[in-house]
């Protein structure tokens, strides 16, 4: 397995700059961008596999990989928020017929855009 499989690769389409910019944190911010986003991903690998280079070639660590390859995932997660915040997060899901977990579940993917995670 190639060390830069290790490294999560997000492309993502940005208003801001029209077009679709990939990024591998912690390894390399916004570093190449497209309107074909397969080939944006594809320049991103090719990107990521130079950064590696580079850095073991100056004798450079690399950061630890953020989200280890094969790695599951639950589903659940605790969250610490202040006593407030729940009550009124606890009235908004009321509001809205739902349970607070459903309420935040519905938010989170509001703000969290469509992401999609690729197996390669």
């Amino acid at each position: 397995m190639k060390k830069s499989a290790a490294y999560l690769k997000i492309v993502e389409w940005s208003d801001e700059d029209n077009c679709f910019v990939g990024s591998s944190p912690p390894l390399i911010g916004p570093c190449c961008h497209g309107q074909d986003e397969t080939k944006v991903y594809r320049q991103l690998c090719r990107i990521v596999d130079e950064w590696i280079a580079v850095h073991e070639q100056e004798g450079r660590p690399l950061p630890d990989p953020q989200i280890p390859p094969g790695r599951k995932f639950s589903g659940r997660f605790m969250l610490r928020i202040k006593p407030q915040l729940h009550k009124t997060l606890a009235i908004r899901s009321l509001q809205a017929g739902k349970s607070l977990n459903s309420y935040l579940v519905e938010k989170l993917e509001e703000v969290s855009g469509n992401y999609q995670v690729r197996k390669d």
